[in-house]
């Protein structure tokens, strides 16, 4: 197993599982990020007779993260294209209904609610928590599936 692999089956675990429909919902917890960062660690683990170096797990989880993110905003993207309109409208009168927002503040939200803006936004917030959430859950994993180093050997008297 090549040393970021696991670091690639985990994003692919994290950004397809907060993607699919339903099954999301339980990420409201960052359930899927934590178990991908997880996941990193313990494939790192089983490709290493050795403990897993920390520093290793972290960039791990990080990495993991990110693809995560990536293809989560891309799954995004490709959804706000397909039932976009319909969101855009459920916004437009949810913005009416609500009389304390202003007439310029409406306009501002509506124009960064469509086209690629919502892109950027899903993007500038979710490449973030994802990164760290996954790096949090291959610590998690660390605690879990780190080998324990054998004791030293006592030395020999002779």
């Amino acid at each position: 197993m090549g040393k970021h692999q696991p670091a690639l089956l985990g994003g692919l675990f994290i950004g397809v599982l907060s993607s699919l429909p339903l099954i999301n919902v339980a990420n409201c917890c960052c359930l899927w990020v934590i178990s991908g960062g997880v996941l990193v660690t313990y494939l790192q683990q089983q490709a290493k007779p050795t403990p897993v170096e920390t520093g290793d797990a972290v960039i791990g989880g990080l990495i993991a993260g990110v693809i995560g993110a990536v293809i989560f905003c891309v799954a995004m993207v490709a959804m706000q294209g397909l039932g976009g309109a319909v969101m855009q409208e459920n916004m437009r009168k949810a913005l009416e209904q609500n009389s304390q927002v202003p007439p310029e503040m409406r306009e501002n939200i509506m124009r960064w609610m469509s086209g690629p803006n919502i892109g950027l936004i899903i993007a500038a917030v979710t490449l973030p928590i994802y990164a760290i959430v996954a790096m949090l859950g291959s610590l998690l994993g660390l605690a879990f599936f780190r080998k324990k180093t054998p004791p030293p050997a006592a030395p020999m008297q002779g």
